[in-house]
């Protein structure tokens, strides 16, 4: 109970080092999970570097797990290698699944070759995930390069945007490239 305390505390100012104090010394796996997940949301992209090392060397598949969900939320590129890695040599397929959806909620193109790689992993849910991302950065790739077109063109400016099935597509567009989120504690 203490130490939960102390992570209302720590949430509550936003105290990044209380939470990695925990991922390092509490044998807890509920702590730990939940650390992750707050390190996350009160870090942000400083907190990159600290959940990749996490999803390399936590012992419990379910951390590591949340440390790669945690990347895809905070959604930066800096945490394309990390996830990249853990999709090809993580022991653990929940892990390996979790680190290429990620991948796709980052969306970046530079995840395309080790995603199409992980279409040949030998549990479905991985292959299933690195399929579903592999269409999320293609889609917005389409919609990248209409959005430069459109700006080198000067075309679209005072115009709707395009219509696509009764909707527009940036909506879609943002959801596709929007992380998920969980609700903070």
């Amino acid at each position: 109970m203490k130490v939960m305390k102390g992570m209302e505390e720590a949430w509550a100012s936003k105290n990044e080092s209380y939470f990695i104090r925990v991922l390092k010394q509490e044998p807890g796996l509920v702590l730990r999970v939940h650390a992750v997940c707050i390190l996350a949301e009160v870090g942000g992209k400083k907190c990159v570097p600290t959940l990749s090392d996490v999803l390399f060397h936590d012992p419990d598949p379910l951390v590591r797990h949340e440390a790669a969900f945690s990347l895809g939320q905070i959604g930066l590129p800096s945490g394309n290698r990390a996830l990249c890695i853990a999709m090809k040599q993580d022991r653990d397929p929940i892990v390996r699944h979790e680190s290429a959806a990620a991948l796709g909620s980052i969306g970046s193109p530079e995840s395309e070759a080790p995603l199409r790689n992980a279409l040949s992993d030998k549990e479905e849910m991985v292959r299933n995930s690195a399929r579903a991302s592999l269409f999320n950065i293609q889609f917005l790739n389409r919609e990248r390069k209409k959005a430069r077109a459109v700006s080198m063109t000067g075309e679209g400016r005072d115009s709707a945007p395009p219509k696509r099935r009764g909707g527009t597509i940036s909506p879609l567009s943002s959801k596709l490239s929007r992380p998920r989120r969980r609700p903070t504690p």
